[in-house]
């Protein structure tokens, strides 16, 4: 039995198409700070384009602290970002796994119903997101390698793009 059907290989590779422009940034000291599947573009052949750079920042040391009172997206913020506001590559790589999750359960909004609040304290107990029926256990286990709750547990988007090639050469 093949580990990835025709739809998941489309899903699958709309993912790497955001991670390759995610390893781009991350190689050239840029943070996104508000990767969401709302935030990318898709053609008729299903190629996927990052856009939306207006919370983009570029930072020396892989950090950067938001000191403005601004809004983000608690749905799609790592731990460090609600808690302290503090944003590198690793917490686009943490967006990036829910944007995963959107795309594999057909543009679900990720915890449904639960407000900003609730998700806070859910992921804070260490709760995460489900895994999609159209993804593999292969799949979710990238996705959910992207929610580690420390930024250093979590994969580089370079490494990410190994893995996903793996699946993709797998199936």
């Amino acid at each position: 039995m093949k580990e990835v059907g025709r739809g998941q290989d489309v899903l699958l590779s709309m993912c790497q198409d955001v991670c390759e422009a995610m390893e781009y940034l991350e190689r050239n000291s840029f943070i996104h700070r508000d990767l969401a599947a709302r935030n990318c573009l898709v053609n008729a052949e299903h190629i996927v384009k990052v856009s939306d750079f207006g919370m983009a920042r570029y930072v020396i040391d892989d950090e950067y602290i938001s000191s403005s009172g601004a809004k983000f997206p608690v749905k799609w913020s790592s731990p460090e970002v609600f808690h302290f506001k503090k944003y590198s590559s690793k917490s686009d790589v943490w967006s990036f796994g829910v944007l995963m999750w959107e795309v594999f359960t057909e543009g679900k909004m990720p915890f449904e119903s639960k407000s900003n609040s609730e998700v806070v304290r859910e992921i804070s107990q260490g709760n995460r997101l489900y895994r999609p029926y159209l993804a593999s256990h292969t799949v979710y286990k990238v996705m959910y390698s992207c929610w580690h709750e420390k930024p250093e547990g979590r994969p580089t988007f370079a490494e990410l793009i190994e893995t996903i090639t793996d699946i993709t050469e797998m199936g």
